[in-house]
């Protein structure tokens, strides 16, 4: 994804009991998940732009959306990607026409009833041309979430302790922005999705659970979201992570995450 080179994020676990019991040290370990996502150390040169959302977070965000699409100024656009979380789109002081406050229910309607959990396969988004395996991540001994290895940068990886996709609460899947081994990797593009647009992921009972886009958001990796990224949810829905923002040469992250919020819609 490029997070960043480590994995991080504790995350609360299924159906939101543990979430719940861990409280804000569970809290603060997320919000460092979205720093893992990037494998950009060894760079010599900055990596090309991802895709930025259009609507920005205003404070602690590293633009606006601008005319070129990258949501950066015209001079940052080159080597721009995502940095830490931070406020929601379409929380105060948002850019206008921005998507809800991400944390507001995932449907408004009658919600599809959950499935019984299974451990996803693929992840189809066809607005951006992903079909990608799924592998299972887990947590590091210092209980920070894991990503995908480099060498495996076209795949996206599933948080296992939490919901699985189409299960109620939010199933997490994360993805490397770029690498320096592979160049632009499995969600180099997430970026550019835009409320509407689907996704879908197979599952290994033989069912596919279809996900709609409800918010696609940009965060200072200093203010991830962890709550509304890993905390619960009465009905199925989907966080799917990768890195943005600014690149930082010094550091050799992106500065940014990109978090798209989507409930199950079928």
């Amino acid at each position: 994804m490029a997070w960043s080179d480590r994995t991080t994020t504790r995350a609360g676990g299924r159906h939101g009991s543990p979430w719940r019991a861990a409280g804000a040290a569970v809290v603060v370990l997320l919000a460092m998940a979205g720093a893992g996502l990037i494998g950009a150390s060894v760079r010599t040169v900055p990596p090309p732009s991802p895709p930025q959302p259009i609507s920005q977070a205003a404070p602690g965000t590293t633009g606006q959306s601008t005319p070129d699409g990258t949501g950066q100024p015209a001079a940052d656009a080159a080597g721009g990607g995502p940095a830490t979380p931070g406020p929601l789109t379409g929380a105060p002081g948002a850019t206008p026409g921005a998507a809800a406050v991400p944390g507001t229910p995932d449907t408004t309607g009658a919600a599809p009833a959950p499935l019984p959990r299974s451990a996803p396969v693929t992840i189809s988004i066809p607005r951006i041309g992903v079909q990608a395996p799924i592998m299972s991540l887990g947590t590091n001994p210092d209980g920070t979430v894991q990503v995908p290895p480099l060498d495996q940068a076209m795949n996206a990886g599933w948080y296992s302790p939490g919901a699985s996709p189409g299960e109620a609460g939010n199933a997490v899947i994360v993805g490397h922005v770029d690498s320096a081994q592979l160049g632009p990797a499995v969600f180099f593009n997430l970026g550019a999705l835009v409320a509407g647009d689907t996704i879908v992921v197979a599952r290994q009972d033989g069912s596919s659970a279809t996900f709609t886009v409800r918010e696609v958001a940009s965060y200072p990796k200093t203010a991830f979201p962890a709550a509304q990224v890993y905390g619960p949810s009465d009905v199925p829905a989907l966080r799917v992570v990768t890195c943005g923002g600014v690149f930082d040469k010094t550091a050799g992250s992106y500065l940014n995450n990109i978090v798209v919020y989507a409930p199950m819609t079928s």
